[in-house]
């Protein structure tokens, strides 16, 4: 698998009450996307960047992280063979993802992730 970019994923329990802080406190002032759900925010200057997560829409858990990567088939196929636990199935979203949900062997959730064309 390629990873083309990790974002941390921040367990919050309102996004509206908790992204003051981040915007103003960190800076991290570019709204990406919000979907009530998650959110990305982003530093203009730096590119530094998390999501914010209050629960997440179709997964049963949270992710710690997103990996986004070119061929997302291709990762689950690896997780797959390699006998990881996929935690949430190969699906592709209404917001515009296919993503599946991977466990490591330390219990972290990954959420494993490539933007359909």
């Amino acid at each position: 698998m390629h990873a083309k970019r990790i974002v941390t994923n921040l367990p919050v329990a309102d996004i509206e009450a908790a992204k003051g802080f981040y915007i103003d406190f960190l800076g991290l002032s570019v709204e990406e996307f919000n979907l009530g759900w998650v959110a990305r925010y982003t530093s203009p200057e730096t590119g530094a960047n998390l999501q914010l997560v209050s629960g997440d829409a179709t997964a049963p858990v949270d992710s710690a992280i997103s990996v986004m990567t070119d061929d997302v088939d291709a990762a689950y196929a690896e997780a797959m063979k390699l006998g990881y636990e996929i935690v949430h199935p190969l699906t592709t979203e209404e917001w515009g993802i296919r993503r599946f949900f991977v466990r490591d062997p330390d219990g972290n959730v990954l959420n494993i992730a490539a933007h359909r064309d």
